[in-house]
This record gives C-alpha cells, structure tokens and sequence, in this order.
C-alpha cells in the first residue's frame, strides 16, 4: 500500500490531496525537493534539506517543520511504504489562501511528502550511453531556487521523448548550454578537463553535482566551472549528465553529433565509480 504524508497526516496515496487554492497549485509558489534512497537510508539527505531550506528562504516560505522533525517524517513514510529502494519527493507550498497575487498574511506552509519507485537508468544506459537533443532555454530567472513551476523543463522534456532520446540539454539565446532539462550538464576537453557550468541563477546547482566535483577533484580530475556553448559541447572527448535520479549518465550524442564516437569515455567510467563508491558508503547498496 501506498502512503503519502500531507500536512500533518499519513494517508493513502490515491486519497491524499490538498485544498483547491493552494497557492503551489494557482501560482506555482512553492518548492520541491527528490531525495534517492537505497536500504532504507537517504542518499545526501543533509545536503538535500539545506538546499530545501535555501530554495525556500529565497521565496521567503516558512519552514514547515524543524529538520529533525522533518527527518523522523521522512524515516516513518519509508518505513509505511515498506520500499528498501526508491525516492522521496517533498513539496513544500506557501499554503492556502484566497487567489491573489501578493504574499497572504498568516499562512501555514503545505507540506506533502510522497515516496515512488527507484528512477535508475538501466545498466544498459550507463555502459553504453544516451542520446540527446538541444532546446531553447526558456525559463526563468532563477533557475537556482528549486520551484515547482516547471513548465519550460516539461515542454522540453517532451521534445526530447519525441525524438526517443533521453533528455535535452537547454541552450542559451549566446548558444551556451546551462544544464539540462532535469539534470546537469558536463563535457570532458580533450585533454581531460571537466567542463560544467558555474553554479550561478542560470542554473540548479544539484546535490549530485556537488558531491561528484568534490569527488573529481579528490581523485586529481581538473575541473572548471565555467560555461560552454553548443559547438564545444559537440567536440568535446566525452560528455554525461548527473542528477539525484540518474547518478552519472555517459551522453554519446548530442542532436545529430557523435561525442567520443559513440562511445562512454574513460573519465565518465572513473567518476560512475567514484559515485557509485559514494553510494554504497553511505547507504551500503552496490550499484
């Protein structure tokens, strides 16, 4: 049986639900966080709840509960679900009022919790690599803040199912690509050098994509944080792309263009390893 957790209460999943003027659900104001779990156990599930903390803070949102709190929610939904392997979405809303614009006054935050199944690409997929397509990148200005308003990401997203690839990776008007349309985007130069962009407001700075540069630069990988465009993107050695869903995806096409011949490269393999390592220490699943 599944259960959801929605604003103080444990309940079954297809009957959980929130008031029609949830402002989340009128305005888009709220946030969300997706956190894997493996065991049991919560993959970077400290790093997961700051960056919570700080999507709301820039929205000014209350925090619908302390952390630790939150954190034994969190440990009895997994344990009702009765699921070792999956991930847990949190949502977090600045609550219900009457529909207008500005801030209402004395609102409580919404909070749901939901838990689903693992969304681990196949083996197949990490041994041998994905495709994917180029899109505008039209969203808003703060890609940073972990909203719920992602219409732009969907439209993409879409395009990318379309074309029966993976993913497509968001481009710039100045043709610099940001990130994907669900995760972050890396190439690997010629001559060994990591390539991602700079965690700025162009982009979502993702959990996974912090722990992975750490794990680089540990393991003597150079690493730039900077931007690239499109055409470097196509002549790069290797690309891949990372998220909390995916871990470390080898990229091998990028539109109509060959990365590395088609083929996973030797720095994507060292880093799937370093992530997959990352894992099984915290969480004791191997991958």
């Amino acid at each position: 049986m599944r259960v959801s957790y929605v604003n103080g209460s444990y309940e079954h999943h297809a009957e959980a639900a929130v008031h029609i003027e949830d402002r989340g659900y009128q305005f888009a104001d709220a946030i969300y966080e997706y956190i894997a779990f493996y065991n049991g156990k919560l993959l970077d599930g400290d790093l997961h709840l700051k960056r919570l903390e700080r999507s709301l803070k820039a929205l000014d949102i209350a925090m619908p509960m302390s952390l630790p709190s939150m954190q034994i929610v969190i440990r009895e939904l997994i344990a009702r679900n009765a699921r070792a392997d999956g991930g847990l979405y949190i949502q977090v809303s600045r609550g219900v009022a009457p529909r207008n614009h500005p801030f209402p006054k004395h609102t409580r935050p919404s909070l749901v919790m939901t838990i689903c199944g693992a969304k681990t690409p196949s083996n197949y997929d990490f041994d041998n690599g994905v495709k994917v397509i180029t899109q505008p990148d039209i969203r808003w200005g703060r890609c940073d803040v972990k909203s719920v308003g992602l219409l732009p990401n969907v439209l993409a997203k879409q395009e990318a199912m379309k074309k029966h690839v993976r993913d497509a990776w968001l481009v710039q008007a100045d043709n610099q690509v940001t990130e994907t349309s669900a995760a972050n985007a890396y190439i690997v130069t010629k001559d060994g050098t990591l390539v991602t962009h700079h965690a700025d407001e162009h982009i979502l700075g993702g959990v996974s994509r912090d722990v992975l540069l750490k794990l680089a630069r540990k393991n003597g990988i150079t690493v730039e944080e900077r931007s690239f465009n499109l055409m470097e993107a196509k002549a790069a050695a290797e690309a891949f792309m990372t998220s909390t869903s995916i871990n470390v995806l080898p990229v091998v096409k990028i539109d109509d263009t060959l990365v590395n011949k088609g083929r996973v490269g030797e720095v994507t393999k060292k880093l799937q390893a370093l992530y997959n390592a990352h894992i099984f220490k915290q969480t004791g699943k191997q991958l």
